[in-house]
């Protein structure tokens, strides 16, 4: 009998990246499955045949049992995402992939070996891998999931591997230092058997098919999770070359008029800038970015930051925040961190665009042959790339 047989389960958030992994692991584990999102999301494809509710209110069948995604909690009463996690992860050998920043590449390198190798893995990863035709997978093997600390909900996944890929204050709204971050971590690695380090490795020498330092980096975490599994270090070195990549991490879009387009989920500083460098390591002649912060929270407590990061572009537009679960702060706008990129990089061309689009236009008018065209930001800054590809010069 598989886990979930005689489950009902209603999924508040389905189209999201999380929860549209989570319906279909729990659809391939024996659940009745169906759910509610705000709009129709390119994940709902690989759910179309099961009951999808979309209007501006969540909504929920009486008799099911519901899991609220992050977004909409405390708007419609339901069982935590997370607590839902932890019990998938509770019934099969897992993989955990946590830290601020590569959870989502780290985890579907680690996933995309184990496919490659026939070792049947299913995998929970926050954006879609091509080569894996999804988000999910729901083979019989090892479980590999990414672990979350922005709602501490990493704390309640008990698995038999953990990696901590790095530790960096990202959560503003959840923590008040990166101490507390650091305390959330080494008490959740506290009762997991096996722990790759990530931050005590050397980056791979490997010849990547993804660009980037931080990819290195990436793939030696991946790598050393996939030895303590019980892989050959050979057998995943010849599978890992091949891996290129997750949707949104410097996914290219696109070229016209001999200017290259790419988009990246990079919301964090330090994100940005290893985006910018791996961007760099393709030969560009310039590299001009379109970025939309991400929270107001987190755009109030880092516009410096982000102005140092990106600083290394040739060329910067910021439009404003995507406001995702927060309300807005007064005061605070993208503008903030134009500002401050004025002050760090002194006649840099920098533009102030509140609309995305009014934004990609600009972007497009500073650009000339030769030039990567990069939009930036966890929100729907990648809709960008549209009027990039229509209009590039």
């Amino acid at each position: 009998m598989q886990p979930l047989s005689g489950r009902r389960i209603w999924f508040v958030g389905i189209g999201g990246a999380g929860l549209s992994a989570y319906a279909q692991l729990a659809r391939a584990w024996g659940a009745e499955v169906g759910g509610w999102d705000r709009v129709e999301t390119p994940y709902l494809r690989a759910l179309r045949d099961l009951e999808v509710r979309v209007s501006p209110e969540p909504e929920a069948p009486s008799g099911w049992e519901v899991v609220v995604s992050t977004a909409y909690a405390g708007r419609i009463e339901g069982r935590p995402r997370e607590e839902l996690l932890a019990e998938l992860v509770s019934l099969r050998r897992a993989i955990v992939v946590a830290g601020a920043h590569g959870k989502t590449t780290t985890t579907a390198m680690i996933a995309f070996v184990l496919d490659r190798l026939g070792l049947d893995p299913a995998f929970l990863v926050g954006g879609e891998i091509p080569q894996l035709g999804g988000n999910a997978g729901t083979g019989e093997g090892w479980l590999v999931v990414e672990g979350d600390e922005s709602d501490r909900s990493v704390a309640a996944l008990w698995p038999e591997i953990a990696v901590l890929l790095n530790v960096d204050l990202d959560h503003h709204t959840t923590f008040g230092s990166r101490v507390e971050v650091e305390e959330l971590f080494e008490q959740w690695l506290a009762h997991v058997p096996q722990v790759v380090r990530a931050e005590e490795l050397e980056p791979v020498t490997l010849q990547l098919a993804v660009a980037g330092e931080h990819n290195r980096r990436n793939a030696a975490a991946a790598l050393a999770a996939l030895a303590l599994a019980g892989v050959p270090p050979s057998d995943a070195e010849r599978a890992i070359v091949e891996f290129r990549g997750v949707g949104r991490r410097l996914e290219a879009k696109g070229e016209r008029g001999g200017v290259q387009v790419v988009d990246d989920y990079a919301h964090h500083p330090a994100e940005i800038a290893a985006t910018i460098a791996a961007v760099r390591e393709r030969g560009a002649g310039r590299v001009l970015v379109l970025f939309q912060p991400h929270l107001y929270s987190r755009t109030a407590h880092l516009a410096h930051e982000f102005a140092q990061a990106l600083a290394s572009a040739d060329a910067v537009c910021v439009v404003d925040v995507y406001p995702a679960r927060e309300e807005p702060l007064p005061g605070v706008t993208g503008k903030l961190i134009v500002d401050e990129l004025s002050r760090v990089r002194p006649g840099m061309r920098v533009g102030w665009a509140p609309e995305v689009e009014d934004g990609a236009r600009l972007l497009v008018s500073w650009s000339r042959p030769g030039d990567i065209l990069v939009t930036l930001g966890a929100g729907d800054v990648d809709r960008a790339a549209a009027v990039l590809l229509g209009a590039a010069a």
